[in-house]
């Protein structure tokens, strides 16, 4: 038995962004970017280990809509174009760069790793990621948890319990229809908790969630052992929660990792240096200065015109440095948290997956080297799932979490402000149609049926915290405006067609190929919990 035990949790999350509409969609391109710069890196560093026989345990929360993305055939071909794309500006710039000491290898690397990534997505895994994540549960390397479907900032939708049962309980399902079992665990969309929302969890057999800090540390009664052990939250559900010390270290830009000198710019990118007329057809969209994914300087200083070349070599020594340093100061930790505890302590590092890769492009090394080395030295610290802690069989201490976000300043402000706060009317009224329309029509058949269910899928589109959120950042703002109102009108359009009998079977159609995730949903999920809700959509048996 280690001393103490490490869950590193990758938080996979991006909202639904299919626009057919657009030949080149800037939101698509999110998509696109995080697989190219994410999650394939990340599976291929995760298959490397295991084909290795490095012993590995993480923890991925694959969202919902994130999962119908990667399932959804029309953003696989579009993604395929637009790799393509990049591996021919990847050629272009080694022909450019040719002779130059400084460049030249870097374009090298670039086209490599683009054709590695190509060769990955099309020939590996015939276009579909959710197999290759699979493929690594079953090897025992992955624990997959899940998130609510859309992403909804639960403790501002509880208003209508209706709202919270159905993106949990349509999350829950999608996922054993993806992944053959249902899920043992879920991520609280924002790490956002509020009182009783465990009961909904248990009664849909999730066994645990993962909550911010400040959720686990001001529970009632306070925990024994703060956050280094779970607690057991009155509805049966076992709840963790994050450790401040080790996210520091990886979250911060300026105190953590991510800021060291060695690394990529992130923000120096060639679509901003080169002539528009020779970098612009290769851009997404045409014409457009956006990121290319292409950079060629380290970080070097604060000031972004003066910037040093990147040396890759010195970039992975110094994320192996950094992984080494990671182990020894949970190694720290643990060894002095474990002569306080009855019980060897568990760190829980929760991380966004878009940060390895994206933001710190050295992230996938990091986390490689970090698992070789934990997994060469055992006898401190090993690498853990939460699921993997409950099965240890340790009593929790029976306590109710505080309701808490891992957002600015720890509770609900991100998500419900000046900014924002005029759409929760809106989100709340259409709760409300939306349970009077499930209640009443519960064994619709033939396009009242296929109404019903798109009237959902728009409702909870609508409910995504990625819309306030980007408010409160003033980021996208106009594209967060256009998307919430978008679904919430298409939601009372369809609310005034069921309601008249007259529905507009052509244009029904028309939003449902444009908004198509969760195939198999289920409108009824939304019933009146009160009175009409089978049984038989309460649970997921296991």
């Amino acid at each position: 038995m280690p001393r103490g035990f490490l869950a590193l949790i990758l938080h996979a999350h991006l909202p639904y962004v299919k626009h057919p509409e657009h030949q080149y969609s800037l939101e698509e391109k999110w998509f696109y970017e995080a697989i190219t710069e994410c999650y394939i890196p990340l599976l291929q560093v995760m298959e490397r280990l295991q084909e290795e026989g490095v012993e590995f345990r993480l923890t991925f929360s694959l969202s919902p809509t994130l999962l119908a993305m990667m399932e959804n055939q029309f953003l696989q071909e579009r993604f395929s174009r637009y790799l393509q794309r990049l591996q021919y500006l990847a050629r272009l710039e080694e022909e450019r760069t040719a002779g130059d000491p400084d460049f030249n290898p870097l374009a090298c690397l670039y086209r490599k790793e683009f054709d590695s990534i190509a060769d990955y997505f099309h020939r590996r895994y015939h276009r579909r990621l959710v197999p290759a994540f699979q493929r690594l549960a079953e090897k025992g390397c992955l624990e997959i948890i899940v998130t609510a479907s859309t992403h909804g900032y639960l403790p501002l939708l509880e208003v209508q319990p209706e709202s919270v049962y159905a993106q949990i309980a349509n999350a829950v399902y999608y996922y054993a229809e993806l992944f053959g079992e249902p899920p043992r665990g879920l991520w609280l969309p924002e790490c956002a908790y509020n009182h009783g929302l465990e009961m909904v969890l248990n009664d849909l057999g999730i066994q645990y969630f993962i909550t911010a800090t400040h959720g686990v540390l001001y529970a009632s009664p306070r925990p024994k052992y703060g956050v280094y052990s779970p607690i057991l939250t009155p509805g049966g559900v076992a709840a963790f929660g994050r450790d401040p010390e080790s996210s520091k270290q990886v979250w911060s830009s300026r105190e953590g990792y991510p800021g060291d000198y060695c690394y990529r710019e992130f923000y120096r990118d060639i679509a901003y240096d080169l002539p528009l007329e020779y970098i612009g057809p290769h851009l997404h969209p045409p014409g457009m200065r956006t990121d290319s994914g292409i950079k060629y300087y380290r970080i070097t200083g604060d000031s972004l015109a003066h910037k040093e070349p990147y040396r890759p070599q010195e970039a992975r020594e110094k994320a192996a440095e950094h992984a080494g340093n990671f182990m020894f100061n949970r190694e720290q930790q643990v060894k002095y948290l474990s002569g306080l505890m009855s019980r060897p302590p568990l760190v829980v590092a929760p991380y966004d997956t878009e940060l390895f890769g994206h933001w710190w492009f050295e992230g996938p090394r990091w986390l490689e080297a970090l698992c070789r080395k934990i997994a060469h030295e055992q006898d401190q610290i090993k690498l853990i799932t939460p699921g993997d802690y409950l099965d240890l069989g340790y009593p929790l201490q029976l306590s109710s979490p505080s309701p808490s976000s891992w957002g600015d300043k720890g509770y609900h402000e991100v998500w419900l402000n000046g900014s924002n706060d005029w759409l929760y009317r809106h989100l709340h009224r259409a709760a409300i149609d939306m349970v009077e329309l499930a209640t009443r029509y519960r064994e619709a058949e033939g396009l009242l049926a296929e109404a019903l269910t798109q009237a959902s899928r728009e409702l909870m589109l609508a409910q995504s915290s990625d819309w306030p959120f980007i408010m409160t950042t003033k980021t996208m703002v106009e594209y967060a405006l256009k998307r919430v109102t978008t679904h919430l009108l298409n939601f009372r359009n369809l609310n005034k067609q069921i309601r008249n009998g007259q529905i507009n079977r052509s244009w029904l159609k028309k939003i449902s190929e444009e908004n198509d995730l969760f195939p198999h949903l289920d409108y009824r999920l939304y019933q009146d919990l009160e009175t009409t809700v089978p049984r038989e959509h309460n649970l997921c048996p296991r």
